[in-house]
C-alpha cells in the first residue's frame, strides 16, 4: 500500500496511491506473487515498482491481510489472501512497467477505502490512521466523553482536566513527533544508496539537532510550569525516549558516512523501513495524548503495534548479522564488523521506539 503525508505537521492528511486492474479497470492496490526465495515485503515492493511507478522504503511487517476472488485464465474463480505492507514512497518514476497498461491515482484515506472493493481491504485503510479518534479528540464536547458508565467512574480525571494548565508541552512532543517523521524518512532514503546519500545525512544531522532544542525546551518547561497535564517524571520520560529515537538514527547516520559506506544489505534497508513505520506510529500517538482518557484504546493499539515492529526487526537484525558473518568474516572482516555496528545502531533505534511506546503506555495506565 503505498502512501505519502501531503504536508507537514502530524496531523497533515495521507494519501493512498491506488492503480487500476488491467482486467477489470476497478481500483486496486499494487500486487502480485511472490517468486522462488523471494520475501513477501520484497515482492511488494517489487510489484509496486512494476505496476504503480513508485520507489520506497516498505515495512516488513505486514499491516494485515484480507482476501478475495480472483478469475483465473482457465475461467475457475479462487480465494486469494492478500498480505498487505505499508510503502512510504520517495519517488515517484515518470515511466514504468506497466504505465501504458494502468492508470494511477492518489486517494485519501476514506475515499481510497470507498475506491476498493473488499471490504478488509477497506478497513486495513480505515485503520491505517484512525482520524475519528483525532476527531474526538479534539472536536467532542465533554458531556459526549463523559457519557457511559465507564466514563463516569472516572471523576477524578475530569476533575482533572477541569483543572488549569500551563506550558505547552503537548504542542512540544507533537513538534519532536515531526522531527521523527523526518529524520526516519532521511534515513530510509540513505540506506537507498544513490548519489544523494550526502544530502541525507546531513538532514538526520539537522533533525537530531531540532530534537535537541525541543527536548531542552521541555525540559525547561517542566521546571517553569506548576500544573502539567502529566506527572513531571513521566514528561521527562516521554521526551528522552523520543529523543534517544533520533539520536540513534544521528549514530546510524554517522557510522555510514564515518566508514564510507555506499551499498547495504536488504535486511538493513528492511530494519531503516521499519523505522518509518514505528516513526508513523508514534506520530498518530502523540496527538492523541490530548485527551488520553478518550483516546486510551487506539493508544494501546499504537503501542501494541510498536512493540510487535521491534520483535520484527529484532528477527530481520539477527538474520542481516548471520548472513554478514556467513559472507565476510573470514574473507573480509573488516566489512563484517562495519556491518555489524551498522546493524546495532538500527536495532537501537527501533529498541528507542519500543521505550516510547512504553512510556506512553504508562501515561495510558496512570490517566485512562
Amino acid at each position: 500500500m503505498p502512501y505519502r503525508t501531503i504536508g507537514d505537521g502530524l496531523t497533515a492528511p495521507i494519501e493512498v496511491l491506488l492503480v487500476t486492474s488491467r482486467g477489470t479497470g476497478r481500483w486496486v492496490i499494487p500486487k502480485g506473487n511472490s517468486g522462488k526465495g523471494e520475501a513477501a515485503h520484497a515482492a511488494a515492493a517489487r510489484e509496486a515498482e512494476e505496476e504503480a511507478g513508485v520507489i520506497g522504503a516498505i515495512c516488513p511487517a505486514a499491516l494485515g491481510r484480507y482476501e478475495y476472488r480472483k478469475t483465473l485464465r482457465s475461467g475457475a474463480a479462487v480465494m486469494v489472501q492478500v498480505q498487505v505492507f505499508p510503502l512510504a514512497v520517495t519517488e515517484e518514476l515518470p515511466r514504468w512497467a506497466e504505465g501504458e497498461q494502468r492508470t494511477r491515482q492518489w486517494f485519501s484515506l476514506a475515499a481510497a477505502a470507498e475506491a476498493v472493493d473488499e471490504p478488509d481491504l477497506q478497513a486495513l485503510i480505515r485503520s491505517f490512521r484512525a482520524t475519528e479518534f483525532r476527531a474526538l479528540a479534539t472536536t467532542a464536547p465533554l458531556i459526549r466523553r463523559l457519557g457511559s458508565v465507564k466514563e463516569r467512574l472516572g471523576m477524578f480525571h475530569w476533575f482533572q482536566n477541569l483543572l488549569p494548565r500551563q506550558g505547552n508541552f503537548f504542542e512540544l512532543f507533537e513538534a519532536h513527533g515531526q522531527t521523527l517523521i523526518a529524520g526516519s524518512g532521511a534515513l530510509a532514503r540513505l540506506l537507498q544508496g544513490g548519489p544523494g546519500m550526502a544530502d541525507h545525512i546531513r538532514e538526520v544531522a539537522e533533525r537530531e539537532h531540532d530534537a535537541d532544542a525541543i527536548t531542552r525546551e521541555v525540559l525547561v518547561t517542566v521546571r517553569r510550569t506548576f500544573l502539567t497535564p502529566f506527572d513531571r517524571g513521566a514528561i521527562t520520560s516521554l521526551i528522552s525516549a523520543m529523543d534517544d529515537s533520533i539520536d540513534q538514527m544521528h549514530q546510524t547516520a554517522r557510522a555510514i558516512a564515518l566508514y564510507e559506506v555506499t551499498s547495504f544489505e536488504q535486511e538493513m534497508s528492511d530494519m531503516a523501513a521499519i523505522i518509518v513505520d514505528c516513526a508513523r506510529l508514534i506520530a498518530e500517538a502523540l496527538p492523541l495524548l490530548r485527551s488520553i482518557h478518550a483516546n486510551a484504546a487506539r493508544l494501546h493499539e499504537l503501542t501494541e503495534r510498536l512493540v510487535r515492529l521491534e520483535g520484527k526487526a529484532d528477527e530481520i537484525h539477527d538474520a542481516g548479522l548471520t548472513k554478514a558473518f556467513k559472507t565476510h568474516a573470514e574473507a573480509a572482516p573488516m566489512r563484517f564488523f562495519i556491518a555489524r555496528e551498522i546493524y546495532s545502531h538500527l536495532e537501537k533505534v527501533v529498541d528507542r521506539f519500543e521505550d516510547v511506546a512504553n512510556e506512553i503506555d504508562g501515561l495510558v495506565i496512570d490517566h485512562a
